[in-house]
C-alpha cells in the first residue's frame, strides 16, 4: 500500500510539473527587445494575486548609473553602467545577483541633461556578448568568462561622429554581421572579428536600434538619423530610400515597429508619429499625427494596437493606446511618468517613472489594471525585462530589482 501511495504522489508531482511547465514557457531575453525583437515575450501565466506588501523580491544590486536595459541569457544577466567615469559590464547570475564577471574601460558620464552613463543594451548571440557605449567602444565578450575576443572605437574605424547623447542604438546580430547605430545610416562589422564591412556618411545617427526587415527575399534595416529614416540593404550597405523626419535635438530614439508593409515611427519633441507603407520606392503616408509622441520609450504592438508613453519629460505624459491602422487614441491613462513598457500577448509589464510595477490587461476597451507595487526609488526610464518568470528593472542610478513572478 505504501508502495501505490508513492508512485501515485510521484505521478501526481510529475503531472503538476508538467502543467506549469506547459503554461509557463520559459524564455530568455537575450536583446534589446527581447527575443523577437519586438518588446515581447511568449511566456504566460505570469503571478498576479501579490500580496500587500508587493510580489517577492528574489535579489538586488547596484550596476552604476546609466539606462542600459538587463539581457538575460543562459542564467546570466548582462548590464552596464557608470561610476567615476568608468564605465562596467557587469554579467550577474539571474538567479541570484551574484557577480560572475565584470569589465571596466574609461568613459565619460556624459549627463548632458540627464544623469547620463551607458543608454545601449549589450546582445547575446551563442557563446559572446556585444556591448557599445556612448563614445564608440565596441566589444566581444566571452558570454562565460569575460574575456575580450576583440574590441576596437568604431566612431574612429568608421570615421564618424559621435552624436550629442552619445550613441544609444543597441548591437544587432544578422548571419555573421553586427549592425550599429554608428554614422548617418549606420554601419557593419564582421561579428567574429569585428573587421569593417561598410559604414555610411559622417552625420549625426539617431538613438534608435537598427530594425531588421525582410522584402523580395533581401534583408533590410531601417535605420534613424538626425533627421531621417534610411533604408539600407544590410549586405552592403546602401542606401535604398530615406524618409525626412525632423525632430527638435535631432532626438530620433523610439525604435520603429514593422507591421506586414506597415512600418510605424514616433518621435517627441512636438514631432507626432505616422505609419508608412512600405513600397519600392519611398514610403507613402497612410497617416499622421501629434497625437501619440513617444520621445525615447518604444511601443508594443499587440493585436493591431500600439501601447506606450506619450509625451515629453518636461511636459504632460500619459500611457496610451493608439489603433495602428488609423492612430486613433482608444484610451489614455495618468500616473506613470515617462516610464517603459514591455509585454506579454496578452499583459502589459509597465515599470513607472517612480519606480511602480504594474501588470495590466493589453486590451483596446480601456485601461484594466491587474496589480500595483513599488519596487524601485528614484528615476527609471528604462525598460524593464521578462526573463522565466522573472521581471528585472533598473533606475538611473544602477539600483536593480529581480521581481519573482513565478506562479
Amino acid at each position: 500500500m505504501k508502495c501505490v501511495l508513492a508512485q501515485s504522489r510521484f505521478a501526481l508531482a510529475l503531472v503538476t510539473v508538467a502543467v506549469f511547465c506547459t503554461q509557463l514557457p520559459a524564455e530568455d531575453w537575450p536583446q534589446w527587445r527581447g527575443p523577437h525583437r519586438n518588446g515581447i515575450s511568449k511566456e504566460t501565466n505570469l503571478r498576479i494575486d501579490w500580496p500587500t506588501e508587493g510580489p517577492p523580491i528574489l535579489w538586488t544590486t547596484n550596476v552604476g548609473t546609466g539606462f542600459s536595459s538587463i539581457v538575460v541569457s543562459s542564467g546570466r544577466a548582462i548590464t552596464i553602467g557608470n561610476r567615476d567615469n568608468t564605465d562596467t559590464v557587469y554579467c550577474l547570475d539571474a538567479d541570484t545577483g551574484e557577480q560572475r564577471w565584470q569589465y571596466s574601460y574609461e568613459a565619460p558620464l556624459n549627463d548632458k541633461f540627464f544623469e547620463g552613463g551607458p543608454t545601449s543594451t549589450p546582445t547575446v548571440d551563442g557563446d559572446v556578448v556585444y556591448t557599445l557605449s556612448q563614445t564608440g567602444n565596441l566589444f566581444c565578450f566571452d558570454v562565460a568568462t569575460g574575456a575580450v575576443n576583440w574590441s576596437q572605437n568604431i566612431a574612429e574605424v568608421a570615421s564618424v561622429r559621435v552624436p550629442g547623447w552619445g550613441f544609444g542604438g543597441s548591437p544587432v546580430v544578422h548571419d555573421d554581421m553586427l549592425l550599429l547605430a554608428v554614422g548617418e545610416s549606420g554601419t557593419a562589422v564582421d561579428k567574429r572579428t569585428g573587421e569593417l564591412l561598410w559604414s555610411s556618411a559622417d552625420k549625426d545617427a539617431g538613438y534608435a536600434t537598427p530594425l531588421l526587415y525582410q522584402r523580395d527575399d533581401k534583408w533590410f534595416a531601417l535605420i534613424a538619423s538626425g533627421t531621417y529614416y534610411h533604408a539600407i540593404d544590410v549586405a552592403t550597405g546602401e542606401e535604398q530610400w530615406r524618409y525626412r523626419w525632423l525632430t527638435r535635438f535631432g532626438c530620433n530614439a523610439a525604435d520603429p515597429i514593422l507591421s506586414g508593409d506597415t512600418v510605424f515611427v514616433s518621435s517627441g519633441y512636438n514631432r507626432g508619429s505616422a505609419l508608412l507603407r512600405l513600397t519600392a520606392g519611398e514610403p507613402e503616408a497612410v497617416w499622421k499625427n501629434k497625437d501619440y509622441q513617444n520621445q525615447f520609450s518604444t511601443s508594443v504592438l499587440i493585436d493591431d494596437y500600439l501601447y506606450g508613453v506619450d509625451g515629453d519629460t518636461t511636459g504632460e505624459r500619459r500611457l496610451k493606446c493608439v489603433e495602428l491602422a488609423t492612430g486613433e487614441v482608444k484610451w489614455s491613462e495618468d500616473g506613470f511618468g515617462s516610464g517603459a513598457l514591455i509585454a506579454t500577448d496578452e499583459r502589459l509589464i509597465i515599470l513607472s517613472e517612480t519606480g511602480e510595477l504594474v501588470l495590466a490587461d493589453a486590451t483596446a476597451s480601456g485601461f484594466q489594471q491587474i496589480a500595483r507595487n513599488s519596487v524601485l526609488m528614484g528615476k527609471c526610464w528604462t525598460a524593464p525585462t521578462l526573463a522565466n518568470g522573472r521581471v528585472l528593472c533598473r533606475n538611473a542610478d544602477g539600483d536593480v530589482v529581480c521581481v519573482d513572478l513565478r506562479p
